[in-house]
């Protein structure tokens, strides 16, 4: 429950509005004057303060100066029968939440307070969920191939070079080009990211270009394509091998020229937008075949980065499962669990198969059926071996959540997600396997903010 402080000279202010904010169930404090509320923010763990501005010994807006001089400032509610417009603005400027004149609207002043405390609750949110993805987008690993990795991508992030990065599925490709993006002048503009494989071929097209109102039955609405939209940033055209004849044609084009056209329209629209693409595919062999272009080839491989296996470079896994560890833990708001060196031993000697992808996998059925530590027994035990659920092991995973809703989205989820990897992420062939419509398995991949790794 949210705690309160109020802080104003006139008692029968500061009991009124006590009473109000209990009867809302809100821890409530008071203090009389500004040097008293000082040291009680000081010495206590507010949410947020409401607070007079013409005070004895410390005025409000002096102490709001104080505060939001801190490195975590609490949030401040002003208030004051004294007010006028001036002084609204040089409270908001100063940093309060809000200004609101005595006798307060108790309504509004109940408004404004739920207000603040969902504003502070969503910039704490905001803090964490950059925390999460400065760590998820770091690229883990002292092995000399990732640091080869790494020194490449300093080189060729400052510049404009197109590159080309190849490697198995689950090695890590997408987050070897969001660190090209991420450390380019490009960075504050979007990182778009297209899954070639996951699109169907009558489709690409208007994904890539967009389209025209009227250019086709379905095209209700005109729409921009992903080159459009990662203008004067960065676009990843992630299983780029997979990619039809003609739409790699139409891309070679906007290459060259740097501009595009919508399907269905007749001019051309320029786009200062940096191509990274990825596959998993020998693109030599593709070539051979006649299914990709050479001339394509050459436009998108100014500089080629492999990403290697995780079975080539071993001796990072200690360092991706400890990383992961933490991070399932953290998502469970569970105590990060050690992994003992035995156990990381016995994962470095797996043939790992899903590369990094399957290690996280491995990971997480680790953090939910082990105990404190995660040992060389949990390892033999729950990491390579699929779950008999007739036997007590299961009860494990059912003791893990309360409620069944929780129960079946996990389930869910892992079963999706096991279904598209199966099918290299052909959401058409995934949905036919799992017998939905396909538009339903786009729905589920967004509902659980699945992507596809490397």
């Amino acid at each position: 429950m949210a705690k309160i402080l109020v802080i104003d000279d006139e008692r029968s202010i500061r009991n009124a509005l006590k009473e109000i904010l209990e009867f809302e169930k809100y821890i409530v404090d008071t203090a009389e004057n500004g040097e008293e509320g000082l040291k009680m923010i000081k010495d206590d763990d507010y949410d947020l303060v409401i607070c007079d501005i013409k005070m004895p010994k410390l005025d409000g807006m002096e102490l709001l100066s104080r505060v939001q001089s801190d490195t975590n400032p609490v949030k401040f509610i002003m208030i004051s029968g004294h007010g006028n417009v001036d002084t609204a603005i040089e409270a908001v400027r100063r940093g309060a939440f809000d200004y609101i004149p005595k006798p307060p609207d108790m309504n509004k002043l109940l408004i404004t307070v739920k207000n603040a405390l969902e504003n502070k609750e969503l910039k704490e949110e905001t803090k964490i969920l950059k925390k999460r993805i400065e760590k998820a987008q770091d690229i883990l690993g002292e092995s000399m191939s990732i640091k080869k990795i790494k020194d490449t991508i300093i080189k060729v992030a400052p510049t404009d070079a197109r590159v080309l990065i190849t490697g198995e599925n689950g090695t890590g490709k997408e987050l070897v080009a969001r660190w090209v993006h991420d450390k380019s002048h490009r960075a504050k503009g979007p990182f778009i990211e297209v899954n070639c494989a996951a699109i169907p071929n009558e489709l690409i097209e208007s994904e890539l270009f967009g389209h025209e109102k009227g250019s086709f039955t379905s095209a209700i609405n005109q729409r921009k394509g992903k080159f459009e939209q990662a203008n004067g940033g960065t676009l990843f055209l992630d299983e780029i091998g997979d990619m039809n004849l003609a739409a790699q044609s139409k891309v070679l084009r906007a290459l060259q020229e740097g501009k595009i056209s919508r399907i269905g329209g007749d001019k051309d629209i320029n786009v200062d937008v940096r191509v990274v693409a990825a596959t998993n595919k020998k693109l030599d062999q593709e070539i051979a075949n006649g299914n990709f272009r050479m001339d394509l080839y050459h436009r998108l491989s100014v500089i080629l980065i492999h990403v290697p296996t995780l079975n080539e470079r071993t001796e990072d896994i200690p360092i991706l499962a400890e990383q992961f560890c933490e991070e399932v833990c953290q998502s469970y708001g569970n105590p990060t669990k050690i992994i003992t060196p035995s156990a990381l031993k016995a994962l470095q000697e797996y043939n790992w198969t899903g590369n990094i992808r399957e290690l996280r996998n491995v990971i997480e059925r680790l953090v939910i059926l082990s105990g404190s530590k995660i040992t060389e027994e949990d390892i033999e035990s729950y990491a390579f071996k699929s779950i008999n659920t007739s036997t007590p092991l299961s009860t494990e995973i059912f003791d893990r959540f309360t409620r069944f809703q929780e129960f079946k989205e996990y389930i869910e989820k892992q079963f999706i997600e096991y279904k598209l990897s199966k099918y290299n992420w052909n959401v058409s062939k995934t949905a036919d396997e799992i017998d939905i419509q396909r538009s339903h398995l786009y729905n589920k991949i967004e509902k659980f903010n699945l992507k596809r790794e490397g």
